[in-house]
């Protein structure tokens, strides 16, 4: 079977889960860029975020000024989160549509015995097999998605981190 045969044969569900499997690839791998590109400028953002804090708080109290960097820090990795909740979004709705297609295919099945009774398998089989492959490709979906929001995420938290860890010394003139 061809993809595009079995993508066909799971509906509108199948091909509801597919734009929302390109987006969020194509989302993720933007996220990657940007984070491995922030990265790399670690060093000179960690100076230009002390220099901004030393600029613009004259403040001398070292507690105060870490206070000030942590929020700044903070800002500055929430603007890289961006996308972030939709990769989570997806990640959570796909199974449930993968669900919502079983559902749906369970119940066209055991409507096609109903009316036709159990004398023909094959009559009924369509609705099994919608249910199965809507299931599958939710799971496709879903599962990477899942992957990546956490690795994003844990590589967001590493970065915070570094972050605080350079513009410490930058603060305290060393």
């Amino acid at each position: 079977m061809r993809l595009i045969d079995f993508i066909n044969a799971g509906g509108s569900i199948t091909w509801i889960l597919v734009v929302m499997n390109v987006f969020g690839i194509s989302l993720i791998l933007w996220r990657v860029f940007v984070l491995r590109d922030f990265k790399k400028k670690v060093d000179s953002e960690a100076k230009s975020l002390a220099s901004e804090v030393s600029s613009h708080y004259k403040i001398k109290n070292l507690l105060s000024n870490m206070e000030l960097v942590k929020d700044s820090i903070s800002q500055r990795v929430h603007e890289l989160e961006f996308g972030m909740t939709s990769i989570k979004v997806i990640a959570t709705t796909a199974p449930l549509l993968g669900l919502l297609g079983t559902v749906i295919g369970i119940y066209e099945a055991f409507q096609v015995i109903s009316a036709t009774g159990l004398d023909d398998p094959g009559k009924f089989a369509s609705g099994i097999s919608y249910a199965l492959i809507t299931t599958i490709v939710g799971l496709i979906v879903a599962i990477p998605h899942y992957i990546a929001h956490n690795y994003l995420s844990g590589e967001l938290d590493s970065l915070e981190v570094l972050m605080e860890k350079r513009m410490g010394p930058l603060l305290q003139g060393e």
